[in-house]
């Protein structure tokens, strides 16, 4: 059987690498490539993959949001989250959003192909630079930011990223396709929700939730 694979990283030389990579597995096809969650989205729509590799900090739509979208709309694919950070806290926020597995982009190539095949038979992979007990740690302490994070609507959260990555009112009714107007209530609706009335506040949360990396926020 053939493992249907689509990634998504927003950098072309990374997407090249791991297409080569996977394309020396004689039963692995690349079948798609997005650069943002929502082309990830709309291409695991369209193409059906078995597996995505989802790039954690993207533009426009992070792959968190992406894989909380993909677990609950494509439950047959399976999500391998690929980031620069080996923190507990990155991987927890992962799995916490539907990831099957999770790597490192300092994984060695043969992770890579065992994480999708450990996923593809239903199971779990994390990154061996992880460790399985101070992960389990803390997602056991990890709640209150991901109960505060949750009473946002996925709109909300998607405003909240492009908010923390610095993008104005207009900025933003032009990428999401609505009027000034929508996207200033929904920023109200977000604040009041939060209690959080200034833009730094804001970003400070979106950091601190796992909305953006501070990779990604812009001055």
């Amino acid at each position: 059987m053939t493992i249907r694979v689509l990634l998504a990283e927003d950098h072309l030389l990374v997407r090249a690498g791991i297409r080569a990579l996977l394309g020396g597995l004689g039963d692995v096809e690349v079948v798609g490539e997005a650069t943002s969650g929502l082309e990830a989205i709309e291409a695991v729509q369209s193409l059906s993959p078995d597996v995505v590799l989802l790039d954690i900090s993207m533009h426009g739509m992070n792959g968190l949001e992406a894989a909380r979208r993909i677990a609950s709309d494509f439950p047959e694919t399976r999500v391998i989250m690929v980031s620069m950070h080996a923190s507990e806290d990155y991987v927890a926020r992962a799995l916490r959003a539907g990831a099957q597995g999770y790597l490192t982009k300092a994984s060695a190539a043969q992770e890579l192909e065992k994480a999708v095949r450990t996923v593809m038979q239903g199971e779990q992979y994390i990154d061996s630079h992880i460790s399985p007990a101070a992960l389990e740690t803390y997602l056991r302490r990890l709640g209150d930011d991901e109960v505060e994070k949750e009473v946002l609507t996925a709109r909300q959260r998607e405003i909240l990223q492009l908010i923390a990555e610095s993008l104005g009112t207009k900025e933003i009714a032009h990428r999401l396709g609505v009027s000034t107007k929508t996207v200033e209530t929904h920023r109200k609706q977000l604040m009041d929700r939060l209690n959080i009335h200034d833009v730094a506040g804001l970003v400070r949360f979106a950091i601190r939730t796992g909305v953006v990396t501070s990779d990604v926020t812009r001055s």
